[in-house]
């Protein structure tokens, strides 16, 4: 299948999968909606190639949770092409949503990327017939040449049939220069930003957004899946960063941003010039971000406090040395503490984000990590239920490391779908990371914390409001259950 080379008219689609827990209803477009950044960094691409995009956002304001419906908005656009972005929970969503879409339009060209498709590469395509194309690796330039109308057999990353036969074409070279690439087209996204929340209580101003200013990473986290960026780190400019955050401000009044990447600091030079340039140029933004042991001197921390930093996230996972040595290489519990109290000697708010049910553990390895939170005197916390993902390295061995029930729908964090040997049972796990949950946020330490800063989140307070029973009831799952 060649396409014409001219104009087309493009929905890309972000699936909304399920993100919550079975038989409870899901509430993640009130707690957190966050902006598709990587579909919006393509949709800026193609229009910047003259074409005509439209963006449907499944999980945005006024969209229905009915697939049927949702094929209906998008064949709405009359597109030409359909792309979609999907991860390992939201591909059962997206398969159904091609599908309806080819019997209601069969002319209509359906593409799925995303890192799911790059984990499993021409496997999908074969068994998902409902999709005419997938993007292996970053979308930009493959959607581009894909829609431009070349031989699919000369698009570098795409992966197509010839009759009955299923075709993966060589890798999509890594884009070397991220300034290259427009700012992500958030103006096609519905409710942008008022109806984008961040999480609570992460902010003072509103409105909100999200940025990610690189791509890849130096190191390999045994449960981390690199799929799409591979190896390697990239980044934007300082300057770019900058213009980027002051197009946020002047165009859409945003206020705060979170900044999604891993190692945000890895490179300190970038860093340096960009805290140089918002305090000279002051945009009267904050913003949070993450960052790794070893890349967190004193000195930089105060010029991201000076530069509007609030918040910074520190990924620990687990305060087990064996656990953290086979997962987490190259980091202590020590350096973990220490960072921790430099982050918030700077006068920064620090996060720790944390992992339960990774292979090996156990509940005396989920209590070491509970009491070493507790003792932190974090000023948040997330803690993920590990989900093995294709393109992981525990991947390869993962069914033998305890039990597995490989169900992409619950595969998202939210749900354990696996259960490792040192633990009884997937009721048992579910058990103990309620338990320590509410055991953090019940910390009077960490309460009294909370209440001194009362009424600089009285905007999270006021949309937790109004939004009480889906919070209380999203609340009510992490109450310990007795036996």
């Amino acid at each position: 299948m060649v396409l014409s080379q001219q104009k087309k008219r493009i929905v890309l689609v972000h699936p909304r999968g399920f993100n919550w827990f079975p038989g409870k209803h899901d509430i993640t477009d009130i707690a957190n909606r966050m902006v598709p950044q990587g579909l919006l960094s393509i949709a800026a691409y193609l229009v910047q190639k003259g074409h005509d995009v439209f963006v449907y956002d499944c999980l945005g304001p006024d969209a229905s949770f009915d697939l049927q419906k949702q094929a209906e908005a998008i064949l709405a656009f009359q597109p030409q092409i359909v792309g979609f972005s999907a991860t390992t929970s939201s591909f059962p969503d997206t398969a159904c949503l091609a599908q309806i879409i080819k019997e209601q339009s069969s002319h209509t060209i359906t593409v799925c990327g995303g890192v799911h498709v790059s984990a499993l590469d021409g496997i999908l395509l074969r068994n998902y017939p409902a999709f005419d194309f997938m993007v292996a690796g970053e979308g930009e330039e493959t959607m581009s040449e894909l829609a431009s109308g070349p031989d699919p057999a000369e698009i570098k990353g795409l992966i197509w049939r010839h009759q009955e036969e299923v075709i993966t074409n060589e890798p999509r070279p890594k884009i070397p220069d991220l300034d290259f690439l427009p700012f992500p087209a958030y103006e096609k996204l519905k409710g942008f930003p008022r109806d984008y929340h961040l999480p609570l209580f992460s902010y003072i101003n509103t409105p909100g957004a999200t940025m990610i200013t690189s791509r890849g990473c130096m190191y390999q986290c045994s449960y981390c899946d690199r799929s799409v960026f591979k190896k390697g780190f990239r980044y934007n400019s300082a300057a770019y960063i900058y213009e980027h955050m002051k197009y946020l401000r002047d165009k859409f009044g945003v206020r705060h941003i979170n900044i999604y990447d891993d190692l945000f600091t890895a490179n300190r030079r970038r860093i340096v010039e960009l805290c140089e340039k918002l305090c000279r140029c002051p945009l009267g933004i904050n913003f949070n971000c993450a960052v790794r042991v070893g890349y967190t001197d004193d000195d930089l921390l105060k010029m991201l406090k000076s530069a509007g930093c609030l918040m910074v996230s520190l990924g620990i996972e687990s305060a087990d040395p064996e656990m953290l040595s086979r997962h987490k290489s190259g980091v202590s519990l020590d350096e973990m503490r220490d960072t921790i109290q430099r982050i918030q000697k700077a006068g920064l708010r620090a996060k720790g984000l944390f992992m339960m049910g990774l292979p090996g553990e156990t509940e005396e390895s989920i209590k070491r990590t509970s009491d070493f939170i507790i003792s932190l005197g974090l000023d948040d916390m997330n803690m993920s239920k590990f989900t093995p993902f294709p393109g992981a390295p525990l991947w390869a061995t993962i069914h033998e490391e305890g039990t597995f029930k490989e169900d992409w729908q619950l595969m998202n964090c939210l749900n354990f779908v696996f259960v490792p040997k040192g633990i009884d049972s997937k009721e048992r796990l579910d058990q103990l990371y309620n338990e320590h949950v509410k055991r953090f946020y019940s910390d009077k330490a960490w309460r009294e914390k909370f209440r001194k800063r009362i009424w600089q989140h009285r905007k999270s307070l006021m949309y937790l409001l109004r939004h009480l029973p889906s919070f209380w009831s999203a609340k009510n799952q992490f109450e310990p259950k007795s036996n």
